[in-house]
């Protein structure tokens, strides 16, 4: 195995989706997100997000897009305050409750 495979297996393996996160982000935005809609600003493909891949071996978290891996969303929690920056998202769609 290459060392660029060994590479890809491991991220691979630290790899989670997005329902891994679903008590964060309802946390954070007050509903449930999993299955809120969300449009990756690099490819424009649709997903949930619980569909995105998670990556939280890491300070933060970091949310991927399934389609083409683009970051769509940095979260990062300190004791002063949530660091949310979603640039890679062109926007979700939040149901109305």
């Amino acid at each position: 195995m290459s060392e660029l495979d060994e590479s890809m297996d491991m991220n691979t393996q630290m790899m989670l989706d997005g329902n891994a996160l679903a008590g964060k982000l309802q946390t954070i935005f007050g509903v449930e997100m999993t299955a809120t809609s969300s449009i990756c600003a690099q490819c424009g493909g649709t997903s949930m997000m619980g569909e995105l891949r998670a990556f939280t071996q890491s300070p933060g978290i970091v949310l991927r897009c399934p389609a083409c891996e683009s970051v769509m969303l940095r979260l990062v929690q300190t004791p002063q305050a949530t660091l949310l920056d979603a640039r890679g998202v062109m926007y979700l769609k939040i149901p109305a409750y």
